[in-house]
């Protein structure tokens, strides 16, 4: 048998080889024009004229990875693929008036060509989400966005969750946001002349935004930006408890808090009935039996109510770019509050067709946060570059 009869015989034939060339051309065409969609921007009209003007993205096509579209899969795809960055942290850790203690991760950025001075080197607090800490791949990759683009970072890991120990009952809670507001005085302190701005992811955005919401006109940050937050959390308990993202989200967070729990049980357990809480297998559950009970509402119906940012988002008067996909699985379509951004003059809503939660994966090979990266940075980079247009814009418009 000659070489040349082998080769051809191993190679498609030409009917296979039109079929397979067929559907490719089919799903290109498909992915072009359904696929890659240009995300719909909420905002009253200074402020998306503003975005519009500054920030590029919210203008351009969204295209995910093409072999990972749905949102379930990109969910899942980026904690497989997604590469770790390694910054170099300084670990600060702060008391709390309840006796507790958070740990915050700095990266400094001293070597910042554009703010060689650290006195007025912009600030970003980076709020993690659920069970997150400043070791999460979303997390490292804004820390390293941010030192390219020049500014400090300080990584607010919930209680427990830092690598401290735990010293009092009390680890964390979205509806709660003492710690935050203690730490962003905390931060505001060691630099009072930088400017100060804040990222939230998931269950970071939902205490970001109701830290907006509960501090108004007083709020210390210049502006902020959140990404795949559950804005409606009776909405995103339901949507975690159907069978397949039970089986995929809902029951490895839950885990997650278990065993937070089971770490710190000596301490917890001097108040509270840990085997009841260890026997939780939901996040509901564990909500019923630990975080509404720890932080004192009177149900945990109560607490969800006063947790969901969509019904506190009239309050907010801080510059804020919140940003969604509509097939997050943790915070679908419908939750999404769109009548009420468009009602107040600070808040843009940015909502692609794909992205699922903390996905919004680019490329062929999704192992870099292309598109969060991109927004990040340009979101950064107009408010401080043009913040005072950003403010007088937000103003005018509340006043008309």
């Amino acid at each position: 048998m000659s070489v040349e009869w082998r080769l051809r015989s191993s190679l498609p034939s030409p009917s296979l080889s039109a079929l397979l060339l067929g559907v490719g051309v089919t799903w290109g065409c498909y992915y072009l024009h359904y696929i890659c969609k240009r995300p719909r921007l909420v905002a009253a009209g200074h402020l998306r004229q503003f975005l519009e003007s500054y920030c590029p993205a919210v203008k351009s096509d969204y295209r995910p990875t093409f072999w990972c579209v749905g949102g379930r899969l990109q969910t899942i795809v980026r904690v497989l693929l997604l590469s770790r960055p390694r910054p170099t942290y300084r670990n600060e850790v702060i008391g709390t008036a309840d006796g507790g203690q958070i740990s915050l991760d700095w990266a400094d950025n001293e070597g910042s060509a554009r703010f060689p001075e650290s006195s007025s080197r912009p600030t970003v607090l980076l709020l993690p989400g659920l069970t997150g800490n400043s070791h999460q791949s979303y997390i490292l990759h804004l820390v390293q966005r941010a030192r390219t683009d020049g500014y400090r970072c300080v990584v607010f890991n919930n209680r427990g969750f830092g690598g401290e120990e735990l010293l009092t009952h009390r680890t964390f809670c979205a509806a709660n946001t003492e710690d935050l507001s203690r730490v962003v005085e905390h931060v505001r302190s060691r630099n009072p002349g930088a400017p100060l701005l804040a990222v939230g992811v998931s269950l970071g955005g939902m205490v970001l935004l109701n830290y907006l919401a509960s501090t108004g006109s007083r709020s210390q940050l210049q502006a902020a930006l959140v990404f795949s937050t559950p804005w409606d959390v009776f909405v995103s308990t339901s949507s975690l408890e159907r069978p397949l993202n039970y089986l995929l989200f809902n029951r490895n967070l839950a885990s997650g808090l278990r065993n937070a729990i089971l770490k710190y049980r000596d301490i917890i357990g001097k108040v509270l009935d840990v085997e009841h809480i260890l026997q939780s297998r939901s996040i509901r559950e564990f909500d019923e039996r630990y975080t509404s009970v720890v932080f004192g509402y009177q149900s945990c119906d109560d607490y969800y109510h006063q947790a969901s940012p969509c019904k506190k988002l009239g309050k907010v008067r801080t510059p804020v770019l919140c940003v969604n996909a509509e097939d997050d699985p943790f915070s679908p379509l419908q939750a999404i509050p769109v009548n009420e951004a468009l009602a107040n003059p600070n808040v843009a809503l940015l909502i692609t067709a794909h992205g699922g939660h903390i996905g919004f994966l680019e490329g062929p090979f999704p192992n870099h946060q292309r598109y969060m990266n991109r927004i990040f940075s340009q979101f950064m980079g107009a408010v401080l570059g043009h913040g005072e247009e950003l403010r007088v814009a937000t103003a005018d418009e509340a006043v008309s």
